[in-house]
């Protein structure tokens, strides 16, 4: 490697110290989506806010009064969903489906109570190991990780940076494939000083993005898993990084607004960006989502005015990583349709590693957290998803085809094409204006395309899927609270989506009015202070959405405010009617996930109650509904994701994204050293189960 004057490396330097929103760190908000906060809502439209009908819904129920409702005050009626289950707690298909819950479902356990240690905690009787962490061996003849031997040639072998979606796929009768997606780099905390050039930086840090494919086996106590060490055995290990290509599939794809000099056809592109959530196929393969993918892209000698309106809906200013210097396709003046190759749902096979991933040009452009798939009861694919985004929106695609369920190789290969053709929504929520104790609101499907005919007047088809925000926008959906994670139930057949929190409600930007009291939130500075005002939603929701007569296809759908979230002693707060005083406090929800019970498993981002961020389990149903539990915490620093309950409920699989990601920190001296294998933090993926 070439050595490097230590103040040749810029990127320390553009970081102050301190916070930003909520609990994040400067460093957070500059890595992991280039300081989104700060830039102007990227909707401009006049479209309602969420926030609107979700103040009706909770002012109705004397919530932020403190209110105490009953447990089933919020409760809809009973459904039978699209698999047959109904959502009743104590008889039918719901109550064995609980009965069949392993320890993960069905334990009680002491919460893990509020704490800023470094480490990952769980509650007593319980255990947790690390299953991989960032440079380690994925593919046979990957090196030992060595912080100051880092290459290019090595980052294509070794388990990348800041792990977030976790899948784990059966293999055989002990081992599985684990795959796990890697959103961004942060390099103040991955490069000693003075050991590599900008250039070198720039290569590493490219190639860490991505995704790995990891053989892993169980261990001796039931619920533990580790790695497969023999890499050699393991032909299905796999790196997917920056020089991946990707085939695009769909309407959009070879459409000129795509093509590139490196690639004519506008059907190849290279490598994939800011890859967050996701979810696991019926047929076997992972769906992934291209979230923050506007910071990645340098001004270079200007930005095209063709594409101006574009641009700016997407949050693309040029300000990007100065990849430009190194790769011109991140230089906009060079190559201005690049940003338009990012942005997309990309599946993989895991089971295949010879085989080229897709992204899915059907399943709309914008700020993916990731997709799920629900299967109708006419065997046709619906795949819900959010755009992390202030006043953004939720959307849902619903396949033209059918599913194959005969298993056979053939089968699969029809199945992964299914997100090819169908119909793209946009959604829109109303409140019902009415007193019957049952609904919060109402909601409809609003359709863009097809994928042979646009729905949105002086738009086609490619418009639409290419430019999907502001085909959208024309529509009048429902502005969001930053939707993350959307999944539906596999029990109860009804959505949930995490919207994360919106610091800027309440300001110029985003004013308040008679309808919406929520312009501040409560908050901690610390465990145990007096909880204070902070300006606009610090705390975010949880939406649950049924759709109607139990159909995933249908166009319309009711919703209820299940979490408001937040300390239980806030009087804003609701837990879907459960007692206030037996609940765990939680901020910011992220990521969710289910078990077999059907129990709601929530990970955290950005916790402002003065408290390391973690996952939470809560009922959905029966006398429990809304007990939000504590299950872990995660290091200081650090964000949860996934999380992924399997293994017959006995694993809860959690990636500790940037540990010790404190501004101010470095290589040289961290804020975390998590796991504690070595002096400086690395990003993991960790394993927890019930102790022997």
């Amino acid at each position: 490697m070439t050595s490097a004057r230590p103040e040749n490396r810029p990127l320390l330097s553009l970081v102050p110290e301190g916070t930003r929103h909520g609990s994040r760190s400067h460093v957070t908000c500059f890595f992991r989506c280039g300081n989104a906060c700060d830039q102007p809502e990227p909707n401009p439209t006049d479209n309602p806010h969420v926030r609107d009908e979700i103040t009706k819904a909770v002012a109705r129920r004397a919530v932020l009064r403190g209110g105490a409702a009953g447990a089933g005050a919020l409760l809809v009626g009973s459904l039978v969903t699209e698999g047959g289950l109904a959502a009743a707690a104590t008889t039918g298909p719901a109550a064995r489906a609980a009965a069949a819950g392993g320890v993960l479902a069905t334990d009680r356990f002491r919460p893990v109570g509020p704490n800023k240690r470094d480490a990952f905690t769980v509650p007593s009787g319980y255990r947790s190991s690390v299953v991989i962490k960032w440079g380690d061996p994925v593919v046979y003849g990957a090196p030992e990780f060595d912080p100051r031997k880092q290459s290019v040639k090595a980052a294509e072998r070794q388990f990348g940076f800041n792990c977030d979606y976790v899948g784990v796929l059966p293999l055989g009768r002990s081992t599985a494939l684990l795959v796990v997606n890697h959103e961004y780099t942060t390099e103040p905390h991955m490069f000693p000083a003075g050991t590599y050039t900008d250039d070198e930086i720039k290569r590493i840090s490219m190639t860490n993005h991505g995704m790995s494919v990891v053989r892993i086996v169980r261990g001796a106590t039931p619920g533990s898993w580790r790695q497969v060490k023999a890499l050699r055995s393991c032909t299905e290990n796999r790196r997917i990084h920056i020089r991946t290509a990707f085939r695009l599939t769909g309407p959009a794809a070879g459409d000129a607004r795509l093509r590139t000099t490196a690639d004519p056809t506008g059907k190849r592109v290279l490598g994939t960006l800011n890859n967050c959530a996701g979810g696991t196929t019926p047929w076997g393969t992972v769906l992934s989502g291209e979230e923050n993918f506007n910071q990645y892209f340098d001004a270079g000698a200007g930005l095209s005015p063709d594409y101006a309106a574009q641009y700016a809906r997407y949050g693309i200013n040029g300000s990007g990583r100065g990849w430009g210097t190194v790769d011109p396709r991140f230089d906009l003046s060079q190559e201005p349709h690049e940003p338009h190759r990012f942005g997309w749902i990309v599946e993989v096979d895991p089971y295949d590693p010879t085989s080229t991933p897709v992204k899915h040009t059907m399943l709309g452009r914008f700020k993916h957290e990731g997709a799920n798939i629900a299967l109708s009861r006419s065997g046709h694919a619906v795949a819900y998803m959010g755009d992390d985004e202030r006043g953004d929106y939720l959307y849902k695609f619903v396949s033209a085809g059918k599913v194959d369920r005969s298993g056979t190789a053939a089968a699969k290969r029809r199945n992964m094409t299914l997100l090819t053709k169908g119909t793209l929504f946009v959604a829109k929520l109303t409140g019902d204006g009415t007193e019957d104790g049952r609904f919060d609101g109402k909601g409809k499907w609003i359709p863009l395309c097809s994928d042979t005919e646009s729905f949105v007047p002086g738009m086609s088809v490619a418009d639409v899927l290419i430019f999907t925000r502001l085909a959208a926008d024309k529509v009048g959906p429902t502005k969001m609270d930053r939707p993350e994670d959307v999944q539906p139930n596999p029990v109860n057949g009804r959505v949930y989506a995490a919207l994360t929190n919106n610091s800027n409600r309440g300001s110029g930007a985003m004013p308040v009015d008679e309808a919406n009291p929520l312009p501040s939130s409560k908050v901690r500075a610390s465990i145990g202070a007096p909880l204070t005002d902070a300006s606009g939603n610090r705390n975010g929701y949880v939406l649950e959405m049924t759709p109607y007569n139990g159909s995933h296809t249908a166009n319309s759908f009711t919703w209820d405010l299940f979490l408001v979230c937040g300390d239980p002693e806030a009087p804003e707060t609701y837990f879907g009617g459960f007692d206030k005083s037996k609940v765990s406090p939680i901020s910011c929800p992220d990521n969710v996930a289910f078990d077999r019970a059907g129990n709601l498993w929530i990970s955290t981002d950005g916790n402002v109650l003065g408290s390391n961020d973690g996952v939470f389990r809560v009922p959905v149903a029966g006398p429990n509904r809304g007990q939000v539990q504590q299950f872990c915490t995660v290091p200081k620093g650090a964000e949860a994701c996934g999380p992924l309950v399997t293994d017959g409920d006995r694993s809860l699989f959690v990636a500790v994204q940037h540990p010790g990601e404190v501004s101010g920190a470095t290589f040289e001296a961290p804020a975390s050293t998590w796991p504690h294998t070595d002096d400086f933090p690395r990003p993991a993926v960790v394993v927890s189960y019930r102790d022997r």
